[in-house]
């Protein structure tokens, strides 16, 4: 038994010299001149578990509305239509009376109102011409994927969408490229459409954005993890911007979930205060915590202020790094390193100055500064277990600064006239400052520790042709 359409497009295409017969490789197949129509399967395109029972394929619905002309039968027998606009075509005569509900809804159709529908008899045209183009070979069988490759096809776009979220960092660049894939998406779905193919697009567009959303907030809460890690290891060393410029360059600092070790010309600096347990016998505990605090607070600013980083802090003493974490490329880098350092070491004595002169009103002794700087190659990195990590400076130029600091401290004698700082550095600093600051040679020493000898310099203070010129942070 055929159907209506196709006994229809049979009688036309007879005329042209087509009939239909079967397809030479599958015989349970018709063809229409050189398009092989096949079967359609319950979950061809958009289809699931679709019934498609008996002999059924997909509409192209290629003739929009309005393509097949409608008479009034009362129009046909008064003679008012022409009749070359019935001449040679084919003509259905059906009942298009609303009480008959012999309506459809088609892909035109914009809403589900009622007059969004086509008629049975107009339905039956498409079908009619669909199978016509066929014949004279105008037309393609509107085609469909497989299921695997339609899966393959959705996987391909959840893929994009994942690579969207791993990879795309800025707001508006997320947003143009999202938009742009879905837009890429739409541009080859139609373009699919056009060449006869009728491919997943709310499935695949569907799973873009899943994957994207998915991707975008596990990114965002590990990228929240790692910056709260940073920031807990530096935040409290560096400048709120110079933590930030590490956060953005955190590909160059992080290995494995932690700061990498990296090989850097650094200037150490170590400061302690010099006469100050006797007077901490003598003050209230939560007095000298206090006051403790003050003094920290007062010569971290210092530190960060020349550029400098507060490595550590044991008991009163201070360690800072000039020169991390972002490594110098040229030697200019690590001179203005060694020069901020010196500066901050002056700076210190200043501020030591100010603290011995509130202290001698409050009737209590003064303390003095030993500080001790020295420029050379340490390894950065972080120490400690997981849970509780320190970012610090390694090697033998932080022993020797250390050294520095501690060098015949006993002979260090704090007087109410003279200087309430002591600053010593080696002579690898001194090669890097220069003349921009007095210095008085000590000679060759065998500090404490260390095999060899070096040269030990005492800095005095800025020279005054540079007494004006304020060294700043190094940008990074």
């Amino acid at each position: 038994a055929h159907s209506f359409a196709l006994r229809l497009a049979m009688l036309f295409l007879q005329a042209e010299g087509v009939s239909p017969r079967p397809d030479a490789s599958h015989p349970d197949c018709l063809r229409l001149g050189e398009t092989t129509i096949w079967p359609l399967e319950s979950n061809d395109g958009g289809y699931v578990g679709a019934d498609a029972r008996g002999y059924q394929f997909l509409l192209d619905f290629k003739d929009v509305p309005g393509s097949f002309p409608t008479f009034s039968l009362s129009s046909l027998l008064s003679g008012e239509i022409n009749p070359q606009l019935i001449n040679g075509r084919i003509v259905i005569i059906g009942v298009v009376a609303q009480d008959v509900k012999d309506f459809f809804y088609t892909p035109y159709s914009r809403s589900l109102q009622a007059d969004e529908q086509v008629t049975g008899i107009a339905l039956h045209a498409h079908i009619a011409s669909q199978l016509i183009r066929f014949g004279l070979n105008e037309s393609r069988l509107v085609k469909t994927p497989t299921t695997p490759r339609e899966l393959l096809w959705i996987v391909f776009w959840s893929l994009v969408g994942g690579s969207i979220g791993l990879w795309i960092r800025s707001p508006w660049r997320f947003s143009l490229v999202a938009s742009s894939s879905l837009l890429a998406l739409s541009v080859v779905y139609f373009a699919a459409f056009e060449l006869g193919w009728w491919i997943p697009l709310v499935p695949p567009a569907m799973s873009l954005l899943a994957s994207t959303g998915m991707v975008t907030a596990y990114t965002s809460n590990h990228e929240r993890r790692q910056r709260a890690f940073l920031m807990q290891i530096f935040s409290r060393h560096v400048a709120k911007e110079v933590a930030e410029s590490i956060w953005q360059q955190r590909e160059k600092f992080m290995d494995d979930g932690r700061p990498r070790a990296q090989r850097l010309t650094v200037t150490t600096l170590f400061s302690d205060l010099q006469g100050f347990t006797p007077t901490a016998e003598r003050m209230d505990p939560l007095a000298l915590m206090d006051w403790l605090n003050m003094y920290m607070e007062n010569m971290a600013g210092l530190i960060s202020q020349h550029g400098g980083v507060v490595d550590d802090y044991f008991g009163d003493g201070i360690k800072a790094s000039f020169g991390v974490p972002f490594p110098r490329t040229d030697e200019d880098g690590i001179r203005r390193d060694a020069i901020n350092a010196v500066a901050c070491a002056l700076a210190m004595e200043t501020e030591m100055v100010r603290i011995n002169r509130e202290w001698r009103e409050r009737n209590l002794p003064t303390v003095g500064l030993r500080v001790g700087i020295l420029t050379g190659p340490v390894v950065a990195g972080a120490l400690g277990s997981a849970q509780r990590l320190k970012y610090t400076t390694i090697g033998n130029t932080v022993n020797t600064a250390s050294r520095l600091e501690s060098f015949d401290k006993a002979s260090f004698v704090v007087e109410s006239s003279g200087s309430p700082c002591r600053i010593l550095i080696g002579d690898a600093t001194l090669r890097y400052i220069g003349d921009h600051f007095e210095t008085q040679e000590i000679g060759g020493v065998k500090l404490k520790g260390l095999d060899q000898e070096i040269l030990v310099y005492r800095v005095l203070g800025m020279k005054s042709d540079d007494s004006s010129d304020q060294l700043k942070e190094e940008p990074t």
